[in-house]
């Protein structure tokens, strides 16, 4: 599998390429970091987020958890021992004053934020990694282009 670098795309068309990316990304993520998940639904932003939940599950000797993605409750939230990963999907907001009133803009020093359907927010944020899933015309090859985040 060809490595992510920033602004490169990276071939995530089988789950076993979304799963070896998701166990590099995990290294290099830290506390406080953001991560926006961009694509049209059904490209692979919540198995990757899956992936990666799973991953740092796995890191820390911890019995893995279902990951689903929580469109209907908003946030599904992972305590890693002294972290925690918050997991959203803004799919049914309609403005960015709903998305105020998660606490999705508070700094959380011991905190990771996956956000999936993240085009609602239109402020500036620190730590933030931008992932954007797409598909090739024929919908059976998936790619990811990363921003913010050297692989």
């Amino acid at each position: 599998m060809p490595i992510a670098i920033k602004n490169d795309k990276a071939d995530l068309s089988s789950e076993k390429q979304t799963e070896e990316l998701a166990l590099k990304f995990l290294n290099k993520l830290k506390p406080g970091n953001k991560v926006f998940l961009y694509g049209e639904m059904g490209v692979g932003k919540t198995t990757f987020a899956r992936y990666l939940i799973n991953g740092f599950q796995k890191k820390n000797k911890l019995i893995l958890t279902e990951v689903t993605s929580p469109t209907f409750n908003i946030l599904s939230e992972y305590s890693i021992n002294n972290l925690t990963i918050k997991h959203y999907d803004l799919y049914r907001l309609k403005n960015e004053r709903e998305v105020d009133s998660l606490g999705l803009f508070e700094e959380e020093p011991d905190t990771i934020i996956l956000v999936e359907w993240p085009e609602i927010i239109k402020r500036d944020l620190k730590n933030l990694v931008k992932l954007y899933f797409s598909y090739e015309k024929d919908y059976q090859k998936r790619f990811v282009q990363i921003k913010g985040l050297d692989l």
